[in-house]
């Protein structure tokens, strides 16, 4: 008798921007809002299947979205950019070490890997010391597919203003949080999707990233069976903006969960 299919299931742990929704100070509406669909913190997600679990990013408010989700182990972190909303929570894996008694494997570009090894400099100095520090092996992404358990995430090139940044594909499904623009070889590694994610700011041109219009236009492009906009401002509220888009795209939020049969990864 053929095994059942090995399905995947994406968890969103945050679908905000860079200060969180509400923003420290703010009195706006969204910010205000009782919506519980309107509190996004930092972006993140994570991937399961059977016992695995795979992080794309590590963001400040990590260790509470692992409380709140019951993430108790990692197979592995994904690292799309640098930035400090997406890696500042490296720290907090070291409980998972802890129980998981060995190193977890942490996959980025060449300058985000810098990066994190500037930041958390102490966790790569070979010296004594006397507290504890996460235990990770370091390896850069080669243009390849990253395999974790036979699940293969496939690093997407995007631009971010004039940085660097990468989405992931897995199967059918592709995540990508900030970008300003796709390149037309990352496009087409994302055709044939049925669940994409693209970073949808708010609705006023950015420097650094995509709004509702432009991703609304890249939806158009792939034609994705279902689209998530995420790393969300203070700018849309999720009902009303919701209302205004067509129905194969949604907003995301904190919580959202989504499963799936695994696919092949081009």
């Amino acid at each position: 008798m053929a095994d059942a299919p090995r399905r995947l299931k994406l968890t969103v742990l945050g679908s905000g921007t860079s200060v969180g929704v509400p923003t420290i100070g703010c009195h706006c509406k969204v910010c205000l809002s009782s919506d519980p669909r309107d509190r996004r913190l930092r972006p993140s997600v994570c991937v399961r299947w059977d016992e695995r679990v795979v992080m794309i990013d590590t963001g400040p408010d990590f260790r509470q979205q692992a409380l709140a989700h019951g993430i108790e182990r990692i197979d592995a972190v994904l690292y799309t950019h640098a930035h400090a909303d997406h890696i500042l929570g490296l720290d907090d894996l070291r409980p998972f070490n802890f129980h998981q008694k060995e190193p977890i494997p942490i996959h980025a570009s060449e300058f985000t890997m810098g990066v994190i090894r500037r930041v958390f400099s102490y966790i790569f100095h070979d010296g004594p010391t006397e507290s504890s520090r996460p235990r990770i092996v370091p390896h850069l992404f080669d243009g390849a597919p990253i395999d974790v358990d036979g699940v293969r995430f496939l690093p997407v090139p995007v631009r971010h203003g004039t940085g660097e940044c990468h989405g992931f594909r897995f199967g059918r499904m592709a995540y990508l949080t900030d970008h300003s623009e796709i390149p037309e070889e990352s496009l087409r590694l994302l055709e044939g999707l049925d669940v994409l994610f693209l970073d949808a700011l708010r609705y006023k041109p950015h420097p650094t990233h995509s709004t509702v219009d432009h991703s609304l236009k890249t939806v158009a492009r792939l034609q994705p069976r279902l689209t998530y906009f995420t790393h969300i401002s203070h700018d849309l509220a999720h009902q009303r903006a919701e209302s205004l888009l067509p129905e194969n795209v949604r907003l995301a939020y904190d919580g959202l969960e989504i499963e799936m049969e695994m696919g092949a990864t081009p």
